[in-house]
């Protein structure tokens, strides 16, 4: 036992430490907040602005994808705001500030901003509009005039503009200013890394070599695809040109992280190679990844294509995830839809469809309402306004499962021990004495936020960073003179802690969504979307109506796709007997997104040009999609476990031979066709093994 706490310490100690390594533009990004900071603490001191904490905090939460987005952003952000004090203001008034009126209120808002949360294709507002309504309703249960209080309310529009305005301008002095070469080059220096090391265990090479080569792809791997997806949503919000990128570059980039995670895992865990069989293979990624790197289309034809019953080892793996991104349709020619590589924002909407008919999604926001209601109630009936930071952790913190709600436990915990108790309490009762010009304070504010900033833009500790600094703000930024008293750092952990029993009981207890589960549900609505877009070929619409169609469709399960990947990372933080079988199915349920996805471009590349109309119209292709619709139905019933996959779904292969043939061998819609009953196999492969786990 106390070798395996051992194991799993220096397991936690290598993914920090790996997490901290430089990587692409974290240094960049780091400066930039470091000096949006500095000016936003100076111009804060020097007009003397209250709520100093949040507006310092805000520097960390404006997108810096670029200059643009960050303007975006922040307008959005204070908006955003804006609606939080209007309806503050307007329960007050409207309830001539009755304390019913106030706990009800808090109560809906939160159901509201939790349905939100996940509802939209912005969920970081609808959080940000709840956390700032009730920070500001629960200042009119102090005994202060009505002014004071109205005056408040308002100072925090100021203190948040003045940080969005300093890290605008600061983005658009410093931030790059041509993204799509920047994801480019993004994407080759990491298929340049699998080239090299994948050709070292080739060759035979010494393990100090290779060694030497998967800490190159390891660092890039932990960098992950938030990054990446970073710039691909500056190209898409800009409405850029996108320069060399390939079509679907969205699910690309996801891919490609996921590629990156197993190749570092094989790199890690094997020294070197010396069967002959094994070094071919990696020759042959090493092939397939260097022309993924020259823009040509990878071939596979060495490949066992096989089930992922037979996909046990690492390499398994990486040729299984290097076969899904082969089997994307690759176009980047210049006469190709530009919008099939970026999706502009405009055609983007604001509400996922479908969201607020998902029973799920109420379910959520009561979750939310109940804890935040509650965490509101006692900590003004026990007259402790100090651990208000309850309510704060109940809107910033809740998740719709239980991985990922335990993950931001534990970092929001460890980033509030850290900012609050150890670095705000230090310089409470240590520097902040010692201190005598606003120098001295603004050196503190720069080393604080470079820490905090450098370990918020890793892939898997990102959340402590902000906790810290978030956490350290509160502590040390009360007001405008220097904190006297070690309580309220005491005060506000108790409250974290507080609102983490209480989530607790809530989501883990009365309300569990274990992260398979709703890895499931990610899975059936991308399937579903999949048979909805072949149904809508079925009914031929105009092309117009089609592509519209289509667009929704594509973003949502790109999206859909990136959230799956995410959860399959904090399924090790469900914990129980069946802890090891969930790590396993969440691997088969990626596995099958990423096929499904594949199989969805496929289709979508030959939807955009009017001049393919024939595929939709050629009447054996028209029975190919009929069966496909009906099996893709029968899949997602399979993944929900409603049915039996072989009861409701039965192979491609009933269809009658003399079409298949003459589709496979027909030189317009052969390859189509192959791709499809290619992708289909598989994926119908990977959903039947689904069905044998929890």
């Amino acid at each position: 036992m106390a070798t395996s706490a051992a194991t799993l310490s220096q397991s936690w100690t290598q993914r920090f430490w790996l997490d901290l390594q430089p990587t692409p533009g974290r240094l960049g990004a780091t400066m930039r907040i470091v000096l949006a900071s500095l000016l936003t603490l100076i111009l804060l001191l020097v007009w003397q602005v209250p709520f100093a904490s949040i507006g310092l905090y805000f520097v960390f939460i404006v997108g810096r994808d670029s200059p643009s987005v960050s303007l975006r952003s922040g307008v959005m952000s204070m908006l955003t705001l804006i609606a939080a004090v209007a309806a503050e203001l307007g329960v007050v008034a409207l309830s001539d500030n009755s304390p019913i009126a106030r706990v009800l209120s808090v109560a809906i808002v939160s159901f509201l901003a939790g349905m939100l949360v996940v509802a939209t294709t912005v969920p970081t507002l609808a959080s940000t509009w709840g956390f700032i309504y009730c920070t500001l309703i629960a200042l009119w249960e102090r005994h202060a005039p009505a002014d004071t209080l109205v005056k408040g309310s308002l100072w925090i529009l100021a203190a948040t503009g003045i940080a969005v305005s300093c890290s605008v301008a600061v983005e658009y002095i410093f931030a790059s200013r041509n993204p799509a070469e920047l994801l480019a080059g993004e994407r080759r220096m990491r298929y340049r890394a699998l080239v090299a090391m994948f050709t070292l265990y080739a060759q035979g090479a010494k393990a100090q070599q290779i060694r030497e080569a998967a800490v190159r792809v390891a660092r890039l791997a932990a960098a992950g695809q938030s990054g990446m997806q970073r710039i691909y949503n500056s190209i898409v919000d800009r409405n850029l040109d996108s320069g060399t990128l390939p079509i679907g570059t969205r699910v690309r980039i996801t891919m490609l992280a996921q590629l990156m995670d197993v190749s570092t895992a094989f790199g890690y865990q094997t020294p070197t190679i010396d069967d002959p069989v094994i070094r071919s293979r990696c020759a042959q990624i090493a092939a397939e990844c260097q022309a993924l790197l020259d823009d040509a289309q990878p071939r596979h034809e060495g490949y066992n294509q096989q089930g992922p019953a037979d996909r046990l080892t690492l390499l398994d793996r990486v040729e299984g995830n290097l076969h899904v991104i082969a089997s994307m349709p690759y176009d980047v020619t210049p006469e190709r839809d530009k919008e099939l590589v970026a999706l502009p924002s405009h055609k983007v909407p604001l509400l996922i469809p479908g969201a607020f008919k998902d029973g799920n999604t109420w379910f959520f926001g009561l979750k939310i309402s109940l804890c935040a209601t509650l965490c509101y109630i006692l900590y003004f009936a026990v007259d402790w306004p100090g651990i208000s930071t309850s309510v704060t952790t109940v809107l910033i913190t809740g998740l719709s499962t239980t991985g990922a709600l335990k993950q931001k436990f534990a970092f929001r915990l460890l980033g509030a021990l850290i900012g609050g108790l150890i670095l705000g309490l230090g310089c409470t009762a240590l520097v902040f004495p010692e201190m005598d010009s606003i120098t001295s304070l603004t050196v503190l504010v720069a080393i604080m936020a470079f820490g905090s900033a450098w370990i918020a833009g890793g892939r898997q500790f990102s959340y402590v960073g902000l906790q810290i600094i978030f956490s350290f703000y509160l502590v040390a930024f009360e007001d405008f003179h220097a904190p006297t008293e070690l309580a309220p750092a005491r005060d506000r952990l108790i409250g974290i802690l507080l609102a983490l029993i209480v989530m607790w009981f809530v989501f883990d207890q009365m309300w569990p969504v274990r992260t398979v589960t709703a890895m499931r549900r990610s899975l059936a609505s991308i399937l579903h979307s999949e048979a909805e877009l072949f149904k809508t070929e079925l009914t031929a619409p105009p092309h117009e109506d089609l592509i519209r169609q289509t667009d929704v469709l594509r973003d949502h399960i790109g999206k859909t796709m990136a959230s799956i990947r995410s959860m399959n990372e904090v399924v090790e933080y469900e914990f129980g007997l069946d802890r090891e079988r969930h790590v396993q199915t969440a691997e088969i349920i990626l596995h099958a997104a990423l096929t499904a996805v594949a199989l969805i471009w496929n289709e979508l590349a030959v939807l955009h040009k009017e001049e393919d109309a024939d595929f939709l119209s050629n009447s054996d292709l028209v029975e190919l999609r009929r069966r496909m619709k009906h099996n893709l139905d029968a899949f997602v019933a399979a993944v929900l476990r409603e049915t039996s996959l072989e009861q409701s779904a039965p192979l491609l292969e009933s269809l009658s031979p003399v079409i298949k043939a003459e589709l496979l061998n027909h030189p317009r819609y052969g390859e189509y066709t192959r791709n499809i009953l290619n992708s289909y196999g598989e994926l119908r492969s990977i959903v039947a093994g689904l069905e044998t786990k929890a």
